[in-house]
């Protein structure tokens, strides 16, 4: 009877605890690029020029996380966070050209969620809700983890002489 009242004890505080606290999320570096390029000529001529280069839209992804997923806490350092996403946002180009890639990973690394949507605002939307869905589930896997090693050390204390 005592083991239950602690697993109950143990299981209630760490789902309390954790549901009160917002999951972590950590957002790698996105890697967008842009390119653009033109040529034209006549009978007395003819050119071209071609520019183009990376276009880091990390601060912008965070910005839209703040603003659309206030359920979550972006964490700048990876080790920390219970979940990584990575979202390559196709900034300068046409709507109708653009698409964002996004892939959710939790804490063991495993895939959540994968697509890719035409709007940033729509993918973070979409990480937010793959988030929310599986945070419950990490949170009770961390409850039944912690009573398991705390009732293996109750155990070996009542064995002692």
């Amino acid at each position: 009877m005592r083991t239950l009242l602690v697993f109950g004890v143990v299981v209630g505080s760490v789902i309390g605890g954790a549901a009160a606290e917002k999951p972590r999320v950590y957002v790698t570096d996105s890697k967008s690029w842009e390119l653009s390029a033109g040529t034209g000529g006549s009978a007395a001529g003819f050119g071209g020029a071609a520019s183009g280069g990376d276009r880091p839209q990390t601060a912008e992804i965070i910005k839209t996380f703040g603003e659309r997923c206030p359920g979550i806490i972006i964490n700048n350092k990876q080790d920390k966070a219970d979940y990584v996403v990575l979202l390559d946002h196709e900034g300068g180009k046409s709507p109708i050209s653009r698409d964002n890639k996004v892939v959710v990973f939790n804490k063991d690394g495993d895939s959540i969620m994968s697509h890719s949507t035409r709007s940033l605002g729509n993918a973070v939307k979409d990480v937010c809700d793959a988030v929310a869905q599986d945070w419950p589930k990490q949170v009770i896997r961390a409850a039944n983890t912690q009573s398991k090693s705390e009732g293996s050390g109750s155990n070996a204390a009542s064995k002692r002489p």
